[in-house]
């Protein structure tokens, strides 16, 4: 009797063991749906081991245009949104799927296309350069993915004046893709494009294209985070999450945000608040 009470005992505890530790063994993780540009820049790469190492948390990405982002966001597919497109941004919080949006760093547009420039738009403004790219119906090459970029292009179209719909023909080419894919495509066309300096900077395969209109106020391009909010969806990890936002826009995530350079050249500026 005693030989088959601590049999069952044994075998008990075997089973208790074997349905925690699984579980214990497993790290804490959080999905952060954002843009394709943090992906592709290479800034993920260089600040989510820092936070990893910092928190034990493990981020798991999932890269996609900011209307996408958010839109996984909204269906509770994500724990925290770190996307750059402000008017988005706030009606994502104005609809309750997050209580609040943080800043978190900048970087800008920049409008690239061939050296030859056969639209003339070197050096120009936002507005007279997409005009021109218009009036020439120079090839031009879209994201067309609801991202960040996008959105910020249909809007400089629209404050130039151009009825996009009206206009547009075989010279603009939507292609649907994140931001590497799309330089890929303006680069095997020698088409203008507008696309967030921290991807281009990244980009390999430039061919013959170049930067030729940048530094126009409009081009300022901002990056904010949210938690989703638990409200909306129970299954959000806000603890882990909230540890994640806090870090970026502590003084040890702004610098490692700050650090994350290519030759010498910053991708993104830090912006967070103090205090």
């Amino acid at each position: 009797m005693d030989f088959l009470r601590r049999s069952v005992l044994t075998l008990s505890l075997l089973a208790a063991l074997g349905a925690v530790s699984p579980a214990s063994a497993e790290p804490a993780s959080i999905v952060v749906a954002s843009t394709t540009s943090t992906e592709q820049s290479g800034l993920f790469k260089h600040i989510l081991p820092l936070f990893k190492q910092k928190s034990g948390i493990e981020v798991k990405v999932v890269a996609l245009g900011t209307g996408q982002a958010l839109d996984a966001a909204r269906r509770g597919d994500a724990d925290v949104v770190l996307v750059h497109d402000r008017p988005a941004e706030d009606k994502f919080v104005a609809e309750g799927f997050a209580k609040a949006r943080q800043d978190v760093m900048y970087n800008d547009f920049v409008l690239i296309g061939p050296k030859a420039d056969p639209a003339g738009i070197r050096g120009k403004g936002v507005d007279d350069a997409f005009k021109a790219i218009a009036a020439a119906k120079a090839p031009f090459v879209s994201r067309g993915d609801r991202s960040g970029t996008h959105s910020a292009e249909l809007r400089s179209w629209k404050e130039a004046g151009i009825d996009l719909p009206a206009v547009r023909g075989d010279w603009y080419r939507d292609v649907g893709q994140g931001m590497g894919p799309a330089l890929n495509t303006a680069s095997s066309l020698g088409a203008y494009i507008l696309a967030d300096r921290g991807t281009w900077l990244s980009f390999k395969n430039r061919g013959d294209l170049t930067i030729l209109v940048e530094g126009d106020k409009r081009l300022f391009n901002p990056y904010g985070v949210m938690l989703v909010n638990p409200e909306k969806h129970p299954t959000v990890k806000v603890k882990e999450g909230q540890a994640f936002i806090d870090w970026l826009v502590s003084p040890e995530g702004q610098r490692a945000i700050a650090d994350y350079k290519i030759n010498g050249e910053p991708l993104f500026f830090p912006s967070a608040k103090k205090g």
